[in-house]
């Protein structure tokens, strides 16, 4: 406490912003001067349990168990002092994450929270995971909505320059707030960009994520930008991902027990445990991964986005990927994840089903190697299933699978599920004004 708020004098800070994030991973916020800020971190800050039945715009769904069912009551924020940090984008402006509790005990809906259970769930295992989202965003001009150039040539260096302020702001202050930017890449769509950043260990690598998109969004909006993580913004341009790169070490993160250099996979028996327990839940962890009636359009063939439930060995076609390089490198990359996804369900969701895996020492199917196309049937083994690419069908792979939902919590699953079943009911309404796109941007577009 008494190194932030030396950082509080050192830095002039006027405003500490009490964060967290939604079930959409909007982030939701008090702010209070800084000289208030010692009283409400050890005293707690009250917190009205509604944001966590927020939809995209604000409005409250129905049915969460956290809106008008309680009235909208408060719990009480407790800040976890590890995440303070300085925002250089913003003028005299720190954050710190929260946590929600109520009668002493934790929120269970809260997405932190159940990202948190299941990293511990992982250290009672003797393991740690090291891990970053890759996302993928569309940069648009705030007044015209036009992406910011008009070109659709992936990794090229001429097109960068078109928003070089934009860039140049958030390679310098991203890393700042503990976003260690290490590559600028332009992606195979109008406006399209991909920023990755190092790995973390354990829950930071989710709040590094949460981090990263806020950061994205505010630096944009700096330079008259609007940054979206709408997963699919237009039906006939390429979706945003957010693929879930990592890997798992002992406890302490000194000994990778990913490789295996004696193995026809390349990957050691927890290795391939958890792979084939990513697999066998994938259908169920789909719409935790690429959460919106929007994300999930991303699922067809021959996208860069998954079309069948499969692995392979450096193979982009697939829902999962192994990338073998050595005892330090080898990691796994969960490519189920759209960009528009919480990052704190995306993490916990991926070891639910890698953890079974390890439980129930899953076998794993033989791989697609990286000479043939997971979008090509003849290489893909029969009966093999596809992920939902509808909510509806999302929502009951999710509810049929007792391991997913018994690890996450039957209040966490109610509240994202009547989200769900809300972006459900907008969507047939819009399909019935004919409308569907223009809802889907009004919906999704500025605040994801």
């Amino acid at each position: 406490m008494d190194d932030i708020i030396s950082e509080l004098k050192k830095n002039d800070v006027a405003i500490v912003r009490f964060e967290q994030a939604t079930q959409y991973g909007i982030p939701v916020c008090r702010a209070m001067p800084a000289r208030h800020f010692k009283e409400a971190a050890l005293n707690g800050l009250n917190f009205s349990q509604c944001f966590l039945a927020f939809d995209p715009r604000g409005d409250i769904f129905e049915n969460s168990g956290y809106g008008m069912e309680i009235h909208v009551e408060d719990c009480r924020g407790f800040p976890d002092l590890n995440t303070f940090t300085i925002l250089p984008w913003l003028t005299k402006t720190a954050r710190v994450l929260v946590d929600g509790e109520k009668n002493g005990e934790k929120i269970p809906a809260y997405p932190r929270d159940v990202a948190r259970r299941q990293v511990d769930r992982l250290s009672d295992f003797g393991l740690s995971l090291w891990s970053a989202h890759e996302h993928e965003f569309y940069l648009v001009k705030r007044d015209t909505k036009e992406p910011v150039d008009n070109q659709m040539y992936a990794y090229s260096t001429l097109r960068l320059s078109a928003y070089e302020d934009f860039i140049q702001q958030a390679v310098v202050d991203l890393p700042k707030a503990g976003v260690d930017v290490e590559c600028v890449t332009s992606e195979a769509g109008r406006g399209h960009v991909m920023i990755t950043y190092r790995p973390e260990f354990g829950l930071k690598a989710a709040d590094t994520a949460h981090t990263f998109k806020s950061g994205i969004k505010e630096i944009a909006l700096k330079h008259n930008y609007i940054a979206s993580f709408m997963s699919k913004p237009w039906p006939d341009k390429t979706g945003s991902s957010a693929h879930f790169c990592h890997s798992l070490w002992d406890a302490a993160g000194k000994v990778s027990k990913l490789y295996d250099a004696s193995s026809s996979t390349g990957l050691s028996k927890i290795g391939e445990y958890w792979v084939a327990g990513l697999l066998a839940h994938a259908r169920a962890i789909s719409v935790l991964m690429a959460p919106t009636v929007n994300c999930l359009k991303r699922f067809k063939r021959h996208s860069f986005a998954p079309y069948n439930v499969t692995w392979g060995p450096d193979n982009r076609t697939c829902a999962i990927r192994v990338k073998i390089q050595g005892d330090k490198g080898t990691y796994i990359e969960n490519r189920l994840g759209a960009s528009g996804c919480n990052p704190y369900i995306s993490m916990a969701a991926t070891i639910a089903a890698g953890l079974d895996g390890i439980v129930n020492k899953l076998p794993l199917p033989k791989g697609i190697d990286g000479a043939s196309s997971a979008y090509d049937d003849e290489y893909v083994p029969p009966l093999t299933p596809a992920p939902p690419d509808n909510m509806e069908e999302a929502v009951e792979a999710l509810l049929a699978d007792e391991v997913i939902t018994s690890a996450l919590g039957e209040e966490f699953i109610k509240c994202f599920v009547a989200a769900k079943k809300h972006e459900m009911k907008l969507q047939k309404e819009a399909i019935e004004k004919d409308k569907l796109e223009e809802w889907e941007r009004d919906f999704f577009f500025f605040m994801m």
